[in-house]
């Protein structure tokens, strides 16, 4: 089991900046960990993730430039920090990892987190 506990939301004004934490509990390993964000009537959807093995990191296009994923595994915890916000990126924004292997989409990521709220205010 591994528990993922999301921290750092909050409200904002646009073009300010946040860093939000996943701390990792339990069994810590995980291939990937990634951040997805759902807003009100809309899809939960990618934003970023990086790579156990070598560091590597992902971004969806909207976030690009904008937001850095980086992990320290000695405190078994990844981070996002964002930057420039928008209103758009309001959301909540949830930690996920998968153990094995590579995902494809969300639906392939083994553990959640509880979500923390970002809210950026134009």
């Amino acid at each position: 089991q591994v528990q993922l506990v999301e921290s750092g939301g909050g409200l904002v004004q646009a073009g300010g900046s946040l860093r939000l934490s996943c701390a990792a509990s339990g069994r810590t390993f995980s291939s990937y960990v990634a951040w997805f964000r759902q807003a009100p009537g809309k899809e939960r959807e990618f934003v970023a993730a990086i790579r156990r093995s070598g560091g590597t990191t992902y971004y969806a296009d909207s976030v690009k430039g904008r937001f850095t994923i980086s992990r320290d595994n000695a405190k078994n915890t990844v981070y996002l920090q964002m930057n420039s916000l928008k209103p758009d990126d309001t959301a909540v924004y949830y930690c996920a990892a998968r153990l094995l292997g590579t995902p494809a989409g969300p639906g392939d990521y083994d553990y959640w987190g509880q979500g923390t709220q970002v809210t950026v205010s134009s």
